[in-house]
């Protein structure tokens, strides 16, 4: 019988469910990279920290996860940008996304920013759906 590469308690993210969207809390960036990388998986990276309105936290995300020059830069392409096209690309190992300094902007209010993370909770559901891995997570300014 062949030995596992990995066994479980290796795997950082043990605990953590495979599709969810949550508080950066206990985790460190360097942590949650060094767990895609150890797992195979996407890492993608988006410091919002000087966004004040919707556009500019749009631009950033399409910029830092280096979305195609076309991004329409509105709640739905990103939708479509974190989905489809990378389905059609084929097999995914997984994704870890991390969503650093969120604003807490007159601009960017309390509905802007669960929009947004709605966004990221379709994409952990539709991802779910395929047996694909997508954990986010994010943290406030």
């Amino acid at each position: 019988m062949e030995t596992p590469l990995r066994h479980h308690q290796d795997n950082p993210m043990r605990g953590v469910r495979a599709n969810i969207v949550q508080s950066i809390r206990a985790y460190r960036v360097a942590d949650l990279l060094a767990a895609a990388q150890s797992l195979g998986h996407h890492f993608l990276y988006a410091n919002l920290a000087h966004a004040q309105t919707k556009q500019d936290v749009l631009e950033l995300i399409a910029t830092q996860f280096t979305f195609p020059a076309h991004f329409g830069k509105n709640f739905d392409a990103l939708y479509d940008c974190m989905t489809d096209p990378l389905h059609k690309a084929g097999p995914q190992p997984g994704f870890i996304v991390v969503l650093d300094q969120i604003p807490t902007t007159v601009k960017f209010d309390k509905e802007a920013r669960e929009q947004l993370l709605d966004i990221f909770r379709d994409a952990a559901d539709y991802w779910a759906d395929r047996k694909i891995a997508f954990r986010c997570f994010y943290s406030f300014l």
